[in-house]
């Protein structure tokens, strides 16, 4: 096993080039009492205060959500990542991943805790003086204030840095005098503090400004009418001659648009975390609905097409948590390492998130899009009931559908992480470039017939995540060897390079998980996780060839891109699996236990 010190120099985006030991990631099992706890509390206070008000939320009940917002403050859980001094429980950020996980079963209010709690408090923890700190950390801890982040507008969305709200200072120095619209603010209806993105003048980049509502100067559009989460509040906000004291400037003055990056990041891995709860909840509704509903005198569970659903969704949720806890603690161990060095720990927290940009988008695009998976499949397995407001699948299906679009739509982010991996390369960060060149020169030589060393747990597997790695390394290599820097404009080449990332880390790090939970239970207990990491990597390899496949054909020709397909067909061999064995030994497992049990 690996030293701390060797442990916490992994860097983002190192999963391509360096192997991870199982011992040396982190997994949902290995939670402590206190925060398992946590964990207990907040599903106490979701049985206690949401379940039962479900239908009053979704039709946005006057006061009810602020008053939700209120009792969880009660509970600690809006200040689980904030300092002890300034309220919160002062705990890592695993933990608040942990809790965004159980709270992510309850749909709208979902939606208005995760932005409370992360871009409606994040902004000031990090980036607030002293003085501001003091004055509204506290007050968003206990839920007295909630919160709001107003950074879209009409002409800006994912492109936010071209926002046109303007602030400009009075002739007597005290205030800035904001105006402008910002649309699509969750919790904008009830928010008593905004954090406002405004250019002072003629600025290139944006400022960030902490306004209280009762300052005057703002208005507000109805409620918007969405095709889900119905019940979280989402204003457009005019600003109108709105002023703000100077001494409300969150950080320096064009630094906005750093800060809204930086946050964004938080909020990516959040919310991939944020959908696991509410995968959960659908794989047991389905395996309740199953058990239950008869066709042919039979339960429809015990029908393949069926177990081969309920597998699916079982698996892919298990792996979208393997890989969020591993990024999680890759991410609080890099904080630690850097507050053990002297540095300031709210610079520490921003610089690991920043360092783990990469690995943050993955489990937004990895979480967003297996909770559409998993609601569509619950969907079909509930057939015509499915289709009805009756049954709990329509709601979540129309829940999940935003996921894929707030905190920077799956297509931005998937060309964020490779962008930021070719960039870290050409800086010397990541060292990217000697493996891609080393995969070039095996492309053109004699293959090489080393078997892996079977009597090593996971040997075969991790041969094969070893080869899938290769694979992206030549092709993600090639293509910036092709295009240099104008490789940004072949997005589509990009989002294949980024797909054949995605799959890997997900499949690493269920293999590893299940590998570390045989040396912790042994393999009779963990069988059931170790099937859910094969079936996943089978099917893994196969996405890894299309994506490779298809960029391949996007850019080389003739003799090289011949070259290139052999390659690719090499480092994408995996042995035959009884994949339906597998899976359907999973579905039995959780039609016996009547819920999500992985």
């Amino acid at each position: 096993m690996e030293t701390t010190a060797e442990k916490r120099s992994i860097r983002g985006g190192e999963f391509l080039i360096k192997e991870s030991p199982a011992a040396d990631i982190f997994i949902r099992e290995e939670f402590s009492e206190e925060q398992k706890m946590m964990a207990q509390a907040t599903q106490d206070f979701i049985e206690k205060e949401i379940n039962p008000n479900i239908e009053k939320i979704e039709k946005q009940e006057e006061g009810l959500m602020p008053s939700l917002m209120e009792k969880a403050g009660e509970l600690g859980l809006l200040g689980v990542a904030i300092p002890e001094e300034y309220g919160g429980l002062g705990m890592n950020f695993n933990t608040s991943m942990l809790i965004a996980d159980e709270i992510g079963a309850t749909g709208s209010f979902s939606t208005a805790y995760g932005a409370h709690t992360g871009i409606g408090t994040l902004p000031i923890l990090y980036y607030g003086n002293e003085e501001q700190k003091k004055a509204y950390l506290p007050k968003l801890a206990s839920g007295e204030w909630k919160s709001c982040y107003c950074l879209t507008e009409p002409d800006a969305g994912s492109d936010a840095n071209s926002g046109k709200t303007k602030a400009k200072l009075t002739a007597d120095g005290k205030h800035y005098v904001i105006n402008g619209q910002k649309m699509w603010i969750s919790n904008g209806g009830f928010a008593d503090l905004l954090i406002v993105f405004a250019k002072i003048d003629d600025d290139k980049k944006l400022t960030a400004f902490l306004v209280e509502k009762t300052y005057g100067g703002i208005t507000m559009n109805d409620e918007e009418v969405k095709l889900g989460i119905k019940g979280s509040s989402t204003r457009q906000i005019f600003f109108n001659d709105c002023k703000v004291p100077v001494e409300n400037m969150l950080s320096e003055r064009e630094n906005g648009f750093k800060i809204a990056v930086n946050i964004l990041n938080i909020g990516r891995i959040k919310l991939g975390a944020g959908v696991i709860g509410g995968c959960k909840q659908v794989i047991s509704e389905s395996t309740n609905y199953a058990n239950e509903r008869k066709q042919f005198n039979t339960p429809i569970s015990s029908f393949g097409a069926i177990k081969h659903k309920l597998a699916e969704m079982a698996i892919k949720t298990w792996v979208t948590e393997s890989a969020a806890y591993r990024a999680g603690q890759n991410i609080d161990d890099k904080i630690e390492d850097m507050i053990s060095r002297g540095i300031d720990p709210a610079e520490a927290k921003l610089k690991s998130f920043e360092q783990f940009s990469i690995e943050c988008a993955i489990i937004k695009i990895h979480g967003s899009e297996m909770l559409d998976y998993i609601v569509d499949q619950g969907v079909q397995i509930y057939g015509g009931m499915g289709f009805s407001e009756d049954a709990p699948m329509a709601r979540a299906y129309r829940d999940a559908r935003i996921t894929r679009i707030y905190e920077g739509t799956n297509e931005i982010n998937r060309m964020l992480m490779v962008g930021m991996i070719m960039k870290r390369a050409m800086k010397g960060e990541l060292n990217i470039m000697e493996p891609a060149m080393a995969v070039a020169k095996e492309l053109v030589s004699v293959p090489s017939f080393e078997v892996p060393d079977l009597s090593k747990p996971f040997a075969e597997e991790k041969d094969v995540l070893k080869k899938l790695k290769k694979a992206v390394l030549m092709v993600a290599g090639k293509a910036a060897q092709t295009f240099g820097p104008k490789l940004e404009e072949e997005q589509e080449i990009m989002m294949n390079a980024a797909d054949m990332m995605i799959e890997i880390y997900a499949a690493e790090s269920a293999l590893l998980r299940a590998e570390k939970l045989v040396r912790m239970n042994g393999e009779e207990v963990s069988k059931m996780q170790v099937n859910a990491a094969k079936v996943y990597l089978y099917e893994a390899v196969e996405k890894i060839n299309k994506a490779g496949k298809d960029a391949i054909a996007s850019f080389a020709t003739g003799d090289e891109q011949k070259v290139m397909l052999m390659g690719l067909k090499r480092f994408t061999k995996i042995n035959p699996v009884n994949i339906k064995q597998l899976r359907r030994e999973i579905a039995d497992h959780l039609i016996g236990k009547n819920q999500y049990a992985l």
